[in-house]
């Protein structure tokens, strides 16, 4: 089916006079998981990550992806296409890969609604140097996806003020201050999070991400919001029209941004598409910098906090008790990889307030663990014995916040060596989680306090050790994070960000304790301001797993008080077996 496919494209390209087409795993606003519409990708190659670019040539076809989803690509992908593993010593990227197989004066072809602007100038600053050219006004895939799903229309709803923590007119004043500051005269929205944060709206457009689709364009007189007819009801339309909100049809974007003259535009070219950027006149100055929503965002106010505390009790009541069933089930009752993530689930539905997943749940048992990001499916399903790891990295939706946690659980024996890379994957997670730091520190200084244990052994882990977490959007969310490739933003107070080192050992096994870390000011003295995080996520380290002789006195230290945090937490809200399970689970080592 994939060769057939392929061959379709192919025919299509040569059609269309395209040497070369590229398919990214995006939508036309740049987010990270996308509606079934947009999976083009996945529909050309079979390969399902959320993460990865397809790149097609009359006679070869290439897959390119992270260190996440190597072991994956490997499953999936047919013969015919070769992966890519990107950063690997001696693999091109892909405008290298352009420069090198483009023929002279080719045409690289791709869809110019799903390539941010940044992006495409480099892929056509690639084809230039074959002398070649660049096509982006088709989706050539159109005429070949026959069943292709329809584009997502899910109604839009309001988030309450006792969830969201400000009115929407304060935050549009703010918005525009900003701007002010920075004299630009109108600002160019095209992330679903950012737009749904300022509107204080939530949709279903996307899974795992509760946003609808849209654009906004934002001045000094008039805010317009871009979103599909249908999506909108008249409490919606009341809301809006109450904050001066103007609202007209999704597509109508693309012809607004044509008919801007004279204007300094804010917009962030690394999430604006190309189309649009090639669509504003030249009379116009384009100011490239991030959306002014996107670091407010990132800082939750005090409702958030204090909402996204409550939500991640819930969510720690109903993974302990699923760690309670898993221990004590495991390898005596008919259990799958798929059957525990839906048992899971089910005890995070009986909490007040959860609306759905914050993301596909990873169940990966033994070798399953080492394919970082594992999900399964009837085809790999595997059944969980009495032995062994069982990774399980999930998260849930509440109107009170946005969780994401992993715990690996030894679900029977353990060897040595498990235990071993199992105590250093937690005493990583603790190092990070202990850190005090000076302000302006950012992601990239940090990261060192949970690498630096595996680097002292040679080992690592192909992810970054830490994302931000939106509220109630995305469970992936800039600019924070811990990553030390990359330059990242200051942590400031208020902001969460997800503490969660790995082990990998392909064949065997996987290792990947999460937790998430709300950002907290500290002392001020004659050295600066101080900085810590605290801990937001209450589940027992697996003790089952722990070689403690193999903690130093700080480690042990740092896992007993957590230990003490989780019992205080969750204990009233277990009784019988339960509770008398996690008094042992938390004991002192």
């Amino acid at each position: 089916m994939i060769s057939e496919r392929l061959s379709a494209l192919r025919r299509v390209m040569e059609q269309k006079k395209a040497d070369m087409y590229l398919v990214p795993a995006s939508d036309f606003h740049e987010s990270e998981y996308v509606t079934d519409y947009f999976k083009a990708r996945e529909f050309l190659t079979g390969f399902t990550g959320s993460a990865g670019t397809a790149v097609i040539t009359a006679k070869e076809a290439g897959l390119w992806t992270d260190g996440r989803y190597f072991v994956q690509a490997k499953e999936q992908l047919p013969d015919e296409i070769r992966l890519y593993q990107m950063g690997e010593d001696g693999v091109p990227d892909i405008e290298e890969y352009v420069e090198n197989h483009l023929k002279e004066h080719g045409c690289l072809a791709f869809d110019g609604r799903v390539v941010n602007a940044v992006w495409g100038e480099k892929l056509k600053k690639a084809a230039e140097k074959k002398h070649g050219t660049i096509k982006t006004d088709e989706d050539l895939l159109d005429g070949i996806w026959k069943d292709r799903p329809a584009l997502s229309c899910e109604p839009v709803w309001l988030l309450d003020e006792k969830y969201s923590g400000k009115k929407t007119s304060d935050k549009l004043y703010k918005v525009r201050e900003e701007m002010k500051r920075k004299k630009a005269d109108i600002h160019l929205m095209t992330s679903l999070c950012d737009i749904a944060w300022l509107l204080n709206v939530r949709g279903g457009d996307i899974s795992y991400v509760p946003v609808p689709l849209s654009f906004l364009a934002l001045t000094e007189e008039e805010c317009i919001w871009f979103v599909q007819s249908g999506a909108v009801d008249e409490e919606v339309r009341d809301y809006v029209r109450k904050n001066h909100i103007t609202v007209r049809e999704y597509r109508e974007f693309y012809e607004y941004v044509k008919k801007l003259e004279g204007k300094t535009v804010l917009l962030d070219r690394g999430a604006v598409s190309c189309s649009i950027c090639s669509s504003i006149p030249d009379s116009c100055r384009i100011m490239d910098e991030p959306d002014v929503a996107a670091l407010m965002k990132a800082v939750k106010n005090k409702t958030e906090i204090d909402n996204i505390r409550k939500a991640h009790i819930k969510d720690a009541v109903a993974v302990c008790r699923f760690m309670y069933w898993l221990k004590t089930n495991a390898g005596s009752i008919p259990m799958t990889e798929l059957s525990a993530a839906e048992y899971l689930e089910g005890l995070r539905k009986e909490q007040e307030g959860f609306l759905e997943p914050s993301f596909e749940t990873i169940s990966a048992y033994k070798e399953h663990g080492a394919i970082v990001h594992y999900a399964p499916v009837p085809e790999t399903d595997a059944s969980v014995e009495g032995q062994g790891f069982l990774l399980v990295d999930s998260g849930g939706h509440y109107l009170e916040g946005t969780t994401d946690i992993t715990r690996t659980f030894a679900v029977g024996a353990v060897t040595e060596e498990m235990k071993t890379d199992y105590t250093l994957v937690c005493s990583a997670c603790l190092n990070l989680a202990a850190t005090r730091f000076l302000y302006g520190c950012t992601g990239k200084n940090l990261d060192l306090a949970a690498r630096a244990p595996f680097w002292e052994k040679g080992l690592d882990y192909k992810h970054g050790t830490g994302h931000g977490v939106g509220y109630l959007l995305s469970v992936h969310e800039g600019p924070n994070a811990f990553r030390w490739r990359k330059p990242e933003a200051v942590m400031e107070e208020g902001m969460v960000t997800t503490d969660e080192p790995g082990l990998y050992k392909e064949g065997k096994y996987g290792i990947r304790l999460e937790n998430e870390l709300l950002c907290r000011k500290g002392e001020k003295n004659e050295y600066g301001q101080f900085m810590y995080f605290e801990n937001l996520t209450f589940v027992p380290y697996d003790l089952d797993a722990i070689a403690a002789e193999k903690l130093t006195d700080t480690e042990r230290k740092r896992l007993n008080e957590y230990h003490a945090a989780v019992y205080s937490v969750v204990s009233p809200f277990l009784s019988g077996e339960e509770l008398a399970w996690l008094k042992d689970a938390t004991r002192k080592v």
